[in-house]
């Protein structure tokens, strides 16, 4: 009788590179957040006026926002929670409704940014007025939300993926008619400011990179598209490869980001420095026309069109889900999208200089990361709440690196401002 073998335990399946790709789109729609048109005044402003001098801002900021992204999208795929429900559930009513309300600040802080630069990329393409251009962002925006109503959180995902590729193309293509020096760009990874200016748009920069609203919507979105509501919890193998799969996917998705950030940068730096009228996107825009060409032009206004349109719709969809996980009620998408378009297009018809409050608005959206960093950092540290997913010491380390020089950056931008 011939003996049997003993079998090697089961072992989990390999996440073959097919599937891989089949698990990647949440960190897509969070990088879109990182690419809006607030990213595009800061680093605009920052090449014109100081050259290469900040980059190091740029890649210290993708870098953070690499790990952070991560952090939010592990934390829903193990818990099964958004990290603003897994915080309403431990936030006592009052601070519950205080902690809504600043985040649906930085929220509006948010939209207005991305509203006021799409009206400003249709202005400079079609010549619109820019409280109509806001009026038409806002209402091809509530068309997307529509569709990830009606067509689920994928068919969603498709259509921001196409647009990131949008802008992509639109924001680097003047990088390959005019090269920037690579060694003045080399130069500028050396830490250092050049007087308070520098530092306020430092932290604009910050501000615009690390996104508070990115930081609470990545966690809904691993979460609604890996463990989706009525559907069984993953096996321990199967949660293992979804944490793996995040992983690649933030780390492709903030690479692409990040790229787009440093090279509006670098063209802002080789293209426009020292020419007058560049400290705005309009000026800056014909600037790029004339030195490179009006077809660049053109692909930078294009550029900046999706960027404003995928971007409020992003927006709102992290506004709505910030409110259903802390308040007990809920306000549809749609109608959401609505009511903070308001002030937006009030600013427009009013007259206010749209790079101006682009720029402050990602100022004030740096004072909101701290509100969302520190929870989720105290979230993803817990081992009864992770369990083997707990942070590691140095990924701990790291995040406390990465919000104490947010903090620096805040008190030294709110020193200057009183100092004047």
């Amino acid at each position: 009788m011939t003996k049997a073998l003993p079998q090697a335990p089961p072992q989990a399946p390999k996440l073959g590179s097919a599937r891989l790709l089949f698990l990647l789109g949440p960190a897509f729609v969070a990088a879109i957040a990182y690419v809006d048109p607030g990213n595009v005044a800061a680093n605009l402003t920052s090449g014109a006026k100081f050259g290469y001098l900040l980059v190091w801002v740029l890649v210290t900021a993708n870098l953070m926002a690499m790990m952070i992204q991560y952090q939010s999208a592990k934390l829903g795929l193990v818990t099964g929670k958004s990290l603003p429900e897994l915080l309403g559930e431990r936030l006592r009513p009052a601070a519950r409704r205080a902690f809504w309300l600043q985040a649906e600040l930085t929220a509006m802080a948010t939209d207005l940014a991305e509203v006021i630069g799409g009206a400003i990329a249709l202005n400079l393409l079609f010549q619109l007025p820019l409280p109509l251009g806001g009026l038409i962002v806002g209402l091809i925006s509530m068309a997307m939300l529509a569709v990830q109503n009606r067509y689920g959180q994928r068919r969603f995902e498709s259509v921001i993926v196409f647009l990131l590729l949008v802008i992509t193309i639109g924001f680097l293509f003047g990088l390959v008619v005019n090269p920037p020096d690579a060694g003045e760009a080399s130069a500028g990874l050396l830490p250092r400011f050049d007087g308070s200016e520098s530092v306020l748009l430092a932290a604009s920069m910050l501000g615009a990179t690390v996104m508070p609203h990115a930081i609470y919507l990545h966690s809904a979105l691993a979460r609604d598209r890996h463990r989706p509501a009525g559907t069984e919890e993953p096996t321990a193998s199967g949660l293992r490869q979804l944490v793996k799969a995040t992983r690649f996917d933030v780390v492709i998705a903030l690479l692409l980001a990040g790229t787009v950030n440093i090279g509006m940068l670098l063209l802002a730096a080789s293209t426009l420095r020292g020419v007058d009228g560049t400290d705005t996107i309009e000026g800056a825009h014909q600037a790029i026309s004339f030195s490179l060409g009006p077809a660049v032009g053109v692909v930078f206004g294009i550029g900046l069109l999706a960027s404003g349109l995928a971007s409020t719709s992003v927006g709102c969809y992290a506004g709505a889900t910030v409110m259903s996980g802390l308040l007990t009620f809920r306000v549809p998408l749609l109608l959401r999208r609505v009511i903070s378009l308001i002030p937006a297009l009030l600013l427009l018809i009013a007259g206010v200089d749209p790079t101006w409050a682009l720029v402050i608005s990602q100022m004030a959206l740096s004072f909101g990361i701290p509100f969302a960093l520190f929870p989720l950092l105290r979230l993803t540290s817990n081992r009864k709440l992770m369990g083997e997913y707990r942070d590691g010491l140095a990924l701990r380390l790291a995040s406390i690196c990465s919000a104490i020089l947010i903090i620096v950056l805040n008190l030294a931008l709110v020193w200057l401002t009183i100092a004047g």
